[in-house]
């Protein structure tokens, strides 16, 4: 085999570092980036975060400090101290700080309203206090009820056999054999007694194994004149499956009720819990803060960024006037070296708010409908449309929609909420499917309850309305929008 050199030409994509961070960047959610920031800023001795400044500023350094820069400062710095020596010292000096700064009133008001914005918003509205999980709740009455040692030992281990639901998450029985172990001389009826006592606990119904014996006990609260409590104990004990398929015809049957004394006795039972737990849980609301707000200013949409993920950052400029061109001192390349990463860094968030002002222009500009009529106006789209009308590949608008928000006046709604598919129309047009959802949900809300729809005449409905979709597809949209069959939407009431 002979060896002989030859000349190539070809072409191939390398992935930069600085590419590769606003690629990083660009598909962070809000709560990522405020991380990411945060982290870099802690990293960075050379990237600062400026409050005073009015957007993201890049120092100037490419001119690097020399000698004459050096000098006028330590120029400047003696003018400065001899301004210094010729004042006169006060006879009185004023305090480092007032009261107004370190309890800043917002408001510029009485301090009975300082606890309220400018936006006369409560600003202690979102701050957590102590929260209270079930189990505290329970152990607290547990400890108020003067209970033995064994007893109080029995309720202990109830209690932690509770779910968030309020169910038990073991048989009553394993509990009494866990116990036994540890106890030899306790009883199942001692274990049954505390269980009791358990369940009437707040909330009424906790310690419960079904639902079916959590709203017996809710229902044996009432006062027993209570009318139609006995019926209403007989349907929940025999017949809450027939309830809860609504079949209806067979409950009048077996309870010998007439239309209006069932529509009374399911109203009663309506009044339980069946998940006592979740009126008394450790999950708290996550409020979802937006990445571009859109307002209507002078009849057209506006798009603009969240100042709050857009923090000011700049070049410290101390840091960088320490630099030396043709010093390589380990000092010197630290320096540089995080220089250059502190500029990489801030471009990278510049492009990141750029390409995501112009993707969420587009999607209000394509989806002008929706703003202005709602949901049934929504025209199809997805990510290619978007992709070909800013000429960015389809995987850089994948990034930018994913987890991020807009803030609107119809309310908060993912990027993606935007993208979806579309059915063709008797006229050779096209409908989105999110129209398509928003007319089914329109219909079932505007429908009679004695005579609920069915998925074939709301297919009906929407060919007269020139959608033509099959029964399938409305059953899978219904299906999405949580709305249950039409046999189980059948009311008396």
């Amino acid at each position: 085999m002979k060896q002989s050199l030859q000349l190539r030409i070809g072409q191939s994509l390398k992935m930069t570092p600085q590419l590769q961070q606003a690629i990083r960047l660009l598909q962070l959610s809000s709560l990522e980036l405020q991380t990411e920031i945060q982290q870099t800023l802690d990293a960075n001795p050379l990237l600062d975060q400026d409050d005073d400044l009015g957007e993201i500023t890049l120092f100037d350094v490419d001119k690097s400090p020399d000698r004459e820069d050096t000098t006028q400062s330590s120029i400047d710095e003696g003018r400065l101290a001899e301004n210094r020596a010729e004042q006169s010292m006060p006879d009185q000096l004023a305090v480092d700080s007032s009261w107004e700064n370190v309890y800043d009133n917002p408001s510029g008001s009485s301090p009975a309203s300082s606890n309220q914005g400018a936006d006369n918003r409560d600003l202690f509205e979102n701050q957590e206090g102590a929260q209270d999980t079930l189990k505290n709740h329970l152990v607290w009455q547990l400890d108020c009820s003067h209970l033995t040692a064994i007893d109080y030992a029995i309720g202990m281990a109830i209690i932690d056999s509770i779910d968030d639901r309020g169910y038990l998450t073991e048989d009553i029985e394993e509990i009494y054999r866990g116990l036994l172990q540890q106890y030899e001389s306790i009883e199942m009826d001692e274990v049954l007694a505390v269980q009791h006592l358990v369940q009437r606990f707040d909330p009424v119904g906790i310690a419960a194994g079904s639902p079916r014996e959590c709203m017996s006990i809710q229902l044996g609260q009432y006062d027993p004149d209570t009318p139609h409590l006995a019926k209403a104990l007989v349907l929940v004990d025999k017949y809450l499956e027939h309830l809860a398929s609504n079949d209806l015809a067979l409950l009048k049957r077996r309870l010998r009720a007439r239309d209006s004394e069932l529509a009374d006795i399911i109203r009663l039972i309506q009044t339980t819990n069946p998940h006592p737990g979740h009126s008394i849980s450790e999950n708290h609301a996550e409020y979802v803060v937006p990445d571009v707000y859109v307002s209507k200013q002078s009849g057209e949409w506006r798009v603009s960024i969240n100042p709050d993920h857009a923090p000011r950052l700049r070049v410290n400029a101390q840091y960088a006037g320490l630099i030396k061109q043709r010093d390589s001192s380990d000092q010197n390349t630290y320096l540089k070296d995080h220089l250059q990463e502190a500029r990489w860094f801030i471009k990278s968030l510049q492009s990141r708010h750029e390409t995501l002002l112009r993707v969420a222009t587009a999607i209000v500009e394509r989806q002008h409908a929706f703003f202005e009529y709602g949901d049934e106006a929504m025209q199809p789209m997805v990510l290619r449309d978007i992709a070909e009308l800013l000429e960015m590949h389809e995987s850089t608008v994948s990034r930018v929609t994913a987890q991020k928000y807009m803030h609107t006046p119809r309310g908060i709604l993912e990027f993606r909420y935007f993208f979806s598919s579309h059915v063709s129309t008797s006229d050779g047009g096209e409908c989105s499917a999110t129209a398509i959802r928003a007319i089914i949900k329109k219909l079932v809300a505007a429908e009679q309850q004695e005579k609920p729809l069915s998925d074939n005449r709301i297919t009906k409905l929407l060919g007269e309305q020139g959608i033509n979709v099959a029964r399938r597809t409305v059953a899978k949209y219904r299906e999405a929008l949580n709305i249950l069959p039409s046999n189980e939407r059948k009311r008396l009431f």
